[in-house]
């Protein structure tokens, strides 16, 4: 089922409600508060609260100072106490996630692989892992292609989630590529969420085509999907990492959105 729009502002009241209680440096000092287990499926995987990927644009109108400022952005996101917190919060206390930048109908480049993150030094070994790999950029905006190599990248991985998320940022619509419709029916057949993080950036480049949609707006009704989807708007890359902070403790913690919007009236 989708969400509303007002989701925006659903993710502006999340931080202090989410996440009340101890920090993540709080409760790493207390001496009842250890790691979960590490546990398994019969098949060999390990179970986690979440399989995350991490979709980024990265098409001829997103830039390189951008690509990067995005990659940063998920770095501190990940990394940040009250995420960490969620994190370990979980029945498991751990997540699985993985970045990937896409572009073209054949362009999909795995950034950093699958890494489970429990800690904060887990978040920063993923993020040691972003910084050194060098930035290629696409030139078209496949989106149906992402969510499809999203959901086989899910579907052929080590672990086994709760909930199965497919986390996919961009600033404009589809305009190559397979069916973005095909693609949304896939992800839902495997009971896979796809939530959107809209930019609304409003740079324009020589090289750039010029954008002129509401991309929030084209985001919740093309491309999100899936139980509990929702979208997370931000304007251009000023507000990256508070969107998606708050974006991420909604996803890690399990929320209902439309339920917390109810609560907060």
């Amino acid at each position: 089922m989708r969400r509303g729009a007002a989701t925006c502002a659903l993710v502006l009241a999340l931080s202090a409600g989410a996440t009340s209680g101890l920090s993540a440096g709080d409760r790493a000092q207390e001496p009842d508060w250890y790691p979960a287990p590490v546990e398994y499926t019969e098949d060999g995987r390990e179970k986690v609260d979440l399989e995350l990927v991490l979709a980024v644009d990265v098409s001829s109108s997103i830039d390189e100072t951008e690509a990067r400022g995005q990659r940063e952005g998920h770095v501190a996101a990940l990394a940040d106490p009250e995420v960490i917190s969620a994190i370990q919060s979980g029945g498991y206390g751990r997540i699985a996630v993985m970045y990937l930048e896409w572009a073209d109908a054949d362009f999909q480049r795995v950034v950093a692989p699958w890494t489970v993150i429990g800690t904060e030094a887990d978040a920063q070994a993923f993020a040691a892992t972003l910084a050194t790999s060098p930035f290629i950029s696409g030139r078209r905006t496949a989106i149906g292609a992402a969510i499809d190599s999203s959901v086989s990248l899910i579907e052929g991985n080590a672990y086994e989630g709760r909930r199965r998320v497919i986390d996919l940022s961009g600033d404009g619509p589809q305009n190559a590529g397979p069916s973005l419709s095909a693609a949304r029916d896939r992800a839902d057949n495997a009971l896979i969420t796809v939530n959107g993080l809209p930019i609304d950036n409003s740079r324009q480049h020589p090289f750039r085509p010029s954008v002129t949609i509401n991309v929030s707006a084209y985001f919740e009704n093309e491309v999100i999907t899936g139980p509990g989807a929702f979208i997370s708007p931000t304007n251009e890359h000023e507000d990256f990492v508070d969107a998606l902070r708050r974006k991420l403790i909604i996803e890690i913690a399990g929320l209902d959105p439309e339920a917390v919007m109810t609560r907060n009236g």
